[in-house]
């Protein structure tokens, strides 16, 4: 993708030094890496349409309880997933250029995920 063909960011200059808006950040993301994550999405997003179905008829809340379970499961194994592609791809290009800013981030992204 040339830099003509990439989304438009929305604020002319960074906020601060070395640091773009969150609305500039971009993930070009290959084929494969797009289609098993959206995959992932789609199966989650038709197993919480079941669970809303089984809301519906009235299913015993025990196993609507297994349901949501396995909706939180799946929803472990696209973070998983998709930090795993963080790490591979943008955290390491940065620190192969000599920047820490995405290490950092991790940093202070991984709390949040370990909630």
């Amino acid at each position: 993708m040339t830099d003509a063909e990439k989304k438009p960011c929305c604020a002319a200059e960074p906020a601060e030094k070395d640091t773009a808006p969150s609305c500039c950040r971009h993930k070009d993301r290959t084929p494969e890496e797009y289609r098993a994550l959206a995959n992932r999405l789609s199966r989650i997003e038709g197993q919480v349409r079941g669970i809303r179905a089984m809301l519906d008829k009235d299913v015993y809340c025990a196993d609507i309880l297994v349901q949501v379970a396995a909706v939180n499961a799946a929803l472990n194994g696209f973070s998983k997933e998709l930090l795993s592609q963080h790490v591979r791809t943008c955290v390491a290009d940065d620190l192969r250029a000599g920047g820490t800013q995405k290490l950092d981030e991790l940093l202070q992204l991984l709390p949040r995920l370990m909630k």
